[in-house]
């Protein structure tokens, strides 16, 4: 542990699941952790509640959904003082029940708006945090799934739909009602979300693409497992929350605890041997305790270029970047 150099490490969503116990994994390994949340007072009781050693984290407020709010977040870190390592895009929305699409303030869906758009604006804004770290292992990680890679046999399944974002003719016509999908096609929740972890991982391929080289930064993403109790799940239905972990512990074996899952994402966020950029790192489909990571081959539409440059063209325009 003393030969690995302690790092901060900025991961959102940290208040719960992965983000949570993989912002517990890295201050376990001697790191300091910025759990970037929306609820500041559950963050707290939460970072007690699972045994963060006093002074191994410091939280602060972001909301991805309000872009507002993620520039408020960077101003805050810079004001700090701290340096940054790693920054984790972990947060996550699923909203699979919604009738109609809920918008942020912007108006734009909130699945996609909070998973791909804040992330992206956030990745984009820190890169130069990241430049500026005095570590010669700097990484940007973005948590991706299974159900957004039809290479894996997970993302085969076709309900509500696949991940697929067509001619991204939803944010051509600029993302507000009428459109709520990328595709411009008629609003699918869960596809909504698939769509928006999809985006994620072109965003990790064109990060790489553009980035990389000329920075050092590492630039991945991982699917931990099948992490079937979660409060990612909290919007399903009551009985889906019960015969989904069960399926996966006693049907399939693809079942990974919180625990479990946060140690990988603190692993690919900070242990030596994860430097590798533009990998999608995964432990299969069916995930023992010590199975080895490998790099998992991604959808052909997730490594297609051109889509990647535009769809960062897009939402540099609806963030307000651009």
């Amino acid at each position: 542990m003393s030969q690995v150099q302690s790092r901060t490490v900025v991961v959102t969503g940290a208040s719960s699941g992965v983000g949570l116990n993989g912002a517990k994994a890295l201050a376990d390994r001697g790191h300091h952790v910025v759990m970037a949340c929306r609820d500041l007072p559950k963050t707290e009781r939460v970072a007690k509640e699972i045994g963060m050693p006093e002074g191994s984290y410091t939280i602060m407020k972001l909301d991805l959904g309000d872009f507002d709010s993620v520039r408020s977040f960077v101003d805050a870190f810079r004001a700090s003082g701290k340096q940054l390592d790693t920054l984790v895009c972990n947060a996550a929305v699923y909203l699979p029940r919604l009738k109609q699409p809920g918008r942020n303030k912007d108006g734009y869906e909130i699945s996609v708006a909070t998973n791909h758009l804040g992330h992206f604006l956030l990745a984009n804004l820190m890169l130069e945090d990241l430049k500026k770290s005095s570590n010669p292992d700097k990484r940007l990680l973005i948590l991706g799934t299974i159900t957004a890679n039809p290479k894996e046999i997970g993302g085969k399944i076709p309900i509500p739909a696949p991940p697929d974002l067509g001619d991204l003719a939803g944010m051509e016509a600029g993302f507000k009602a009428p459109m709520a999908m990328i595709d411009g096609k008629k609003f699918k929740p869960g596809k909504a979300y698939k769509d928006s972890k999809l985006c994620n991982m072109l965003t990790m391929r064109e990060l790489h693409r553009r980035y990389h080289e000329s920075t050092g930064i590492t630039f991945n993403s991982m699917y931990p497992g099948c992490v079937a109790e979660t409060p990612l799940f909290r919007d399903t239905p009551k009985l889906f929350q019960i015969i989904f972990p069960f399926f996966q512990k006693n049907i399939t074996g693809g079942y990974v605890s919180e625990e479990l899952a946060g140690d990988r994402l603190a692993a690919v966020a900070a242990d030596p041997g994860y430097d590798k950029s533009g990998v999608y790192w995964s432990w299969g489909a069916r995930q023992a305790k010590d199975r080895e990571s490998f790099d998992q081959e991604i959808s052909d539409e997730a490594m297609d270029a051109n889509k990647a440059t535009r769809l960062w063209e897009l939402s540099e325009k609806l963030v307000g970047m651009a």
